[in-house]
């Protein structure tokens, strides 16, 4: 697994862009559909990391960085309707 995880990550963060903007511009319902699976994906690669947290620590870190990024803009999303 650790051997592909590089390749897992890119996977499903183009497939969470594809899903995004296929969705949001194209207003194709299959967005979600890869969006999801996108989204799948890069939480297995972060679960796997997690459970090796000394191997994947400076990764770990950058990943609980872009979680509370993202966390935040979805309540500013949320809190501007």
């Amino acid at each position: 697994m650790k051997n592909y995880l590089r390749e897992i990550e890119i996977s499903g963060v183009i497939l969470m862009l594809i899903g995004c903007i296929s969705y949001r511009f194209l207003q194709q319902q299959w967005g979600i559909y890869a969006c999801s699976i996108g989204l799948i994906l890069w939480v297995i690669e972060v679960v796997y990391k997690a459970f090796n947290w000394k191997k994947y620590e400076r990764d770990n870190k950058q990943n609980i960085i872009m979680m509370l990024f993202v966390i935040v803009m979805l309540f500013t999303l949320i809190l501007s309707k």
